[in-house]
């Protein structure tokens, strides 16, 4: 079953230049920060030594999505028009889109005329694909950086995620329980992501991610850190675990056709000079990014006759597009699938990464196997936490006759 990817432009309208940046700044001054890039988290891939850091440290898992990466915006309209809420997508080029028809009421008012807004959330546009054929449209919601002018990141990601889940999920979702037919009327459905400890690896694998693979698809798992604050830009606790097979990386692709030197029927046409044969299959040149705007060649893809036919009918420009690659069983760099939705191809820090987990090859036995480990050791932690709150508590309550204050008491 195939699984097409939402097409952005058809959800919203795209902002213009001016009110879009209006926008990045109000997401901005929200955020407490100054820069008015892309505000989301960017995770590393998976590598051996993290499964060390699964040990060490509380994670949890979900499935990786088939979709497209978004934070939504709620941002605050005219409280005198018919819009006093508004609602942007915001890509991983940092383009905002309006998308109507989305409401979000308050909890506890059950007129649900309530609305959110100053809120950023973090999740994934899907479509979901059933076996009859039909399809729905989801966001699917995986973090909360700010709730109602509230900033949430430097909360512990539960605490993230059960704020949106009572604030802002369980309204929404009494208020369609009660109106259902307002459903046709939504630009999408919104959901909280299906989220695991980390040892529960083997439940991943066996029940949900072949689920969601006839659904919208699977191309991995993602660990994010129960205790570290959400952080933007690439964070080293959120590891993004692929099949090794399946490890790709984003280049920006351009294009060298061959030279033909003119023949005797060319030159009869007048044509002197060596021109170039648009008909050949040409070289497709891999360039990975230094730094803004400069890029270093880094390698070249392999497409054989019927690739390139398949490449030529998608019917769009190729040259200096950004493309998403990964090894074959013999090293070479193979077409995975066009990125429109990134500006720029990995960086090289991040291509050594990915390059790192393919070499790796941490494999889904691999993690199956050490779930019991990670349980253990989570168990270990959460019965040292509660010993140590249980302690704290004693000395508090312990009778103190000498009237002086104890170090724990300052």
């Amino acid at each position: 079953m195939s699984h097409a990817v939402p097409d952005l432009d058809s959800i919203g309208i795209k902002a213009e230049h001016d009110l879009a940046d209006q926008f990045r700044r109000e997401v901005a001054t929200l955020l407490g920060r100054n820069n008015l890039n892309f505000p989301g988290a960017q995770p590393v891939s998976f590598s051996s030594k993290h499964l060390e850091e699964l040990q060490r440290e509380d994670y949890f898992v979900c499935e990786k999505t088939d979709g497209i990466r978004c934070l939504m915006y709620f941002a605050r309209g005219d409280p005198d028009s018919d819009a006093p809420e508004i609602h942007y997508l915001i890509d991983r080029k940092n383009d905002y889109r309006f998308v109507p028809g989305l409401h979000f009421p308050l909890p506890n008012d059950d007129t649900f005329q309530s609305y959110h807004v100053d809120t950023l959330v973090d999740g994934e546009l899907v479509n979901d694909t059933y076996e009859d054929g039909s399809r729905q449209l989801k966001y699917l919601v995986f973090d909360c950086l700010v709730l109602d002018g509230q900033s949430l990141m430097h909360r512990t990601l539960d605490k993230r995620l059960a704020y949106f889940k009572e604030k802002v999920l369980r309204p929404y979702n009494a208020m369609y329980r009660k109106f259902p037919e307002e459903k046709q009327h939504r630009a999408f459905a919104v959901e909280d992501k299906s989220t695991q400890f980390s040892y529960g690896i083997e439940m991943m694998f066996r029940e949900i991610i072949p689920k969601v693979k006839k659904i919208h698809g699977n191309d991995g798992l993602i660990f994010t850190c129960r205790s570290t604050p959400y952080r933007i830009g690439t964070d080293e606790h959120i590891l993004k675990w692929k099949p090794p097979a399946e490890n790709t990386i984003d280049f920006r692709m351009r294009l060298e056709f061959p030279m033909l030197e003119p023949d005797t029927e060319d030159e009869s046409e007048g044509i002197t000079q060596p021109y170039v044969d648009y008909d050949a299959i040409p070289i497709f040149h891999l360039f990975v990014m230094l730094n803004a705007g400069e890029y270093r060649h880094f390698g070249e893809m392999f497409v054989d006759a019927n690739e390139w036919e398949d490449l030529k009918a998608l019917g769009v420009p190729l040259d200096n597009t950004i493309v998403e690659c990964a090894k074959d069983s013999e090293g070479r760099w193979r077409y995975h699938r066009l990125r429109d939705d990134k500006n720029d191809a990995n960086h090289i820090s991040t291509v050594e990464k990915v390059l790192e987990s393919i070499e790796d090859r941490v494999t889904e036995d691999d993690l199956i196997r050490l779930a019991p480990v990670i349980k253990t050791a989570w168990k270990k932690r959460a019965n040292n936490m509660a010993a140590g709150d249980a302690d704290r508590q004693r000395r508090a309550q312990a009778p103190n006759p000498n009237g002086v204050k104890r170090k724990f008491e300052e």
